[in-house]
């Protein structure tokens, strides 16, 4: 739940540079306005207004209303699943998928207040949180095949991959999903999930304490410790 980062606007011609600004705009101004007016009384108008586009713009980016409010940055699945691809090798998938979310987490802790807001707007409107978990939902599936492809690679059953997986921008279909992931990689996937959900909340309540970045360590070294009981 961020923003375009710089790296991800970096990468990519102008013209594809323009449409994630574009977008990233969109979405941001739709949570914005959902936090202040409610999601229910904001219109297409309003939200293309807010980000300096058309409403014929809009459609381009989104095919409902609802869908500017589901998902801020559409692009850190996959930049997340290149990254676990992409890790070295000598890493544990934890250590990979660590890496990985914490290059798109350093940077958009500075968002924080959308983050905030965007949590509001989806737990306030119950038909946007339960599309906010289906999309949670699918990004996880693909997670799940990231790590599913980098433990066939260091088993030697596939080249060092570089292609649908890794530039796609969304679920894919073909070749690259001829195998559904494994338990492992599935269940991986889902407990670096549930470990990012445990880091916020955590940190939402703790603000003052720590940074959230300090926190998302901290769980994701429990994780690699085996989750040990606690000292009295």
């Amino acid at each position: 739940m961020q923003l375009m980062s710089e790296k991800s606007a970096a990468g990519g011609g102008l013209r594809e540079r323009k449409k994630r600004a574009t977008r990233a705009a969109l979405a941001e101004a739709a949570v914005r306005l959902a936090a202040e007016h409610g999601a229910e009384k904001v219109t297409v108008e309003a939200i293309s207004a807010a980000a300096g586009v058309s409403v014929r713009t809009f459609f381009n980016y989104f095919d409902t209303r609802d869908d500017a409010f589901v998902v801020i940055d559409a692009d850190a699945g996959a930049r997340m699943r290149c990254a676990v691809l992409a890790a070295p090798a000598e890493l544990s998938p934890l250590e990979a998928l660590h890496r990985a979310m914490t290059a798109e987490f350093a940077e958009a802790e500075q968002h924080h207040e959308l983050w905030r807001l965007h949590a509001e707007v989806l737990h306030a409107s119950p038909h946007l949180l339960a599309r906010g978990v289906g999309a949670h939902m699918a990004a996880e599936a693909d997670l799940a095949e990231a790590i599913a492809e980098r433990l066939r690679v260091a088993a030697g059953d596939g080249d060092r991959p570089g292609g649908e997986l890794c530039s796609g921008s969304g679920s894919g279909s073909g070749e690259e999903r001829r195998t559904a992931p494994g338990l492992y990689p599935r269940l991986l996937a889902s407990v670096a999930n549930a470990a990012v959900r445990t880091s916020m909340d955590h940190w939402s309540a703790h603000q003052e304490e720590a940074a959230f970045i300090d926190v998302f360590h901290e769980v994701f070294a429990l994780l690699g410790a085996g989750l040990p009981a606690p000292s009295a």
